[in-house]
């Protein structure tokens, strides 16, 4: 147990009878215990261009809980992000057959990157295992395949390797072309598209005959019709925050705002931003949207992917998921 007297910390009390002084004392307490968490398998890019999913399970520890409770304000969430940040770095240093076969090593090297960080928060790391599935597109033909080799590709010769595995793997079939052109021209090579693999396909909006997709109906709106008559006074005493939710169209033409406003009385949940500023500002494809509200997605898995962007406390938008608890709780 860390406990303040008067804002003022003292030295960690316990185990067993700890006298604490009502007004006076504040006190936290701090689980010794060695802890797991799992980084859910994530789409990351190699340095050869072949596109993985990755995971990892890790235990920690707290060593120091003086350090864990005034370094960092939530511990688990802060030690989520760095392990989720060090593993997508160390990926996309590292080749397909790399990754493949040395999955110990790699595990070993995400473990101490992990390490140098927290540390200095009181926690300490003591198991990384890596989780590879499945490889969701193969590297390029052209990309080469072990450190060191370079494409002869005219007008890449000086780049550094890590710019011309990019280039390779974006205008792979430009640079081609140019390859076997006779004089190595780009002009003779066929015009560049450019994709962006992590965002999932568009699927088109159809419309009535002599209709507009301006007049298309959110089909999430049901949903939150739905949450809005899950609101109470309890749920508001438990959130107490306000939130923006821009979701993103299917048809990507505009983006639709809605609230969510825990923060007084039973609560509300409309179209448009709210009355006043928010707490936290979500950013959320629709379809990613109904699977929160219908427990299909998991916000926290969301937002270590990229699909869930929060502009705001993390801790707060969490919070959010109380709502979601109650709506499945009464399906």
């Amino acid at each position: 147990m860390i406990m303040f007297r008067l804002g003022r910390i003292r030295a960690p009390q316990g185990p067993g009878v700890v006298l604490v002084l009502p007004f006076i004392d504040h006190w936290q307490l701090v689980d010794l215990r060695t802890r797991a968490f799992s980084i859910p398998p994530c789409k990351l890019m190699s340095r050869d261009g072949a596109w993985v999913s990755v995971g990892a399970d890790v235990q920690f520890r707290v060593w120091d809980p003086l350090l864990s409770v005034m370094m960092v304000k939530d511990l688990n969430i802060a030690t989520r992000m760095t392990a989720q940040n060090a593993m997508s770095k160390i990926v996309l240093k590292k080749y397909l057959r790399e990754i493949q076969t040395e999955k110990l090593r790699i595990a070993d090297q995400l473990l101490v990157e992990i390490n140098d960080i927290t540390r200095s928060w009181g926690l300490e790391v003591d198991r990384v295992e890596l989780i590879l599935g499945s490889v969701l597109q193969a590297s390029q033909e052209n990309v080469p395949q072990a450190p060191g080799s370079r494409p002869s590709i005219p007008g890449l010769e000086g780049l550094d390797s890590t710019i011309q595995q990019l280039a390779l793997q974006f205008f792979g079939k430009t640079l081609a072309a140019a390859a076997t052109s006779p004089n190595g021209d780009f002009e003779t090579a066929e015009h560049v598209e450019v994709k962006n693999e992590m965002e999932e396909p568009l699927h088109a909006v159809h419309t009535e005959p002599g209709g507009s997709s301006e007049g298309r109906r959110f089909k999430a709106e049901e949903h939150l019709s739905a949450l809005e008559r899950c609101l109470s006074e309890s749920l508001v005493n438990q959130v107490k925050a306000c939130y923006q939710i821009n979701v993103r169209l299917a048809s990507g033409a505009k983006t639709t705002t809605y609230f969510i406003d825990l923060s007084a009385g039973r609560g509300r949940i409309g179209p448009g931003p709210p009355d006043h500023s928010p707490d936290v500002v979500l950013e959320v494809s629709e379809s990613d949207l109904e699977a929160f509200i219908l427990g299909e997605l998991h916000p926290l898995n969301a937002y270590v992917c990229g699909r869930l962007q929060v502009h705001g406390d993390l801790s707060v938008a969490l919070k959010l998921e109380e709502l979601f608890k109650v709506m499945k709780q009464r399906r």
